[in-house]
């Protein structure tokens, strides 16, 4: 399976938030949205960063309350790993796990048109496995 096959099932919205927006704003929607990460673009269409749980919760020790009233771009992950429509599930589940982060935007001539998360990833790998299963199954069963 391929990023576009999880695309088509999960959709290609994408939500952003821009640069120069407080990280009280990112939180407000990161808990209406029920996500966990917000790509950052001023434009909606390029990548100048993600901002994560993550990144927040690293942020609170360093700056405590003052962080809420902070900008995006002050606290984002600058280096973002992308990945193209064509790009293989497992490799993504691959780079994620060994990099360690959970959010990758999907990016289609320069422009932003998706966003997969580890979860997708696992829930994509998980129904791979369970058709290996059937069809194994019913090949045993039916040989027998």
């Amino acid at each position: 399976m391929n990023v576009r096959d999880m695309l088509s099932k999960k959709g290609n919205e994408v939500a952003t938030i821009r640069p120069d927006a407080t990280i009280n704003t990112a939180v407000r929607r990161l808990k209406l949205e029920g996500i966990g990460a917000l790509v950052v673009s001023a434009d909606d269409s390029g990548i100048d960063g993600i901002i994560s749980e993550r990144d927040i919760v690293r942020g609170l020790p360093e700056h405590g309350a003052d962080l809420l009233s902070m900008k995006v771009s002050e606290l984002m992950t600058s280096s973002v790993k992308t990945c193209a429509p064509d790009d293989k599930i497992q490799g993504i589940m691959s780079e994620m796990t060994r990099r360690r982060f959970r959010h990758m935007p999907v990016i289609t001539d320069g422009k932003l048109c998706g966003i997969i998360s580890i979860g997708d990833v696992v829930k994509s790998r998980l129904e791979e496995l369970q058709t290996e299963t059937h069809v194994l199954r019913d090949y045993i069963v039916g040989r027998s």
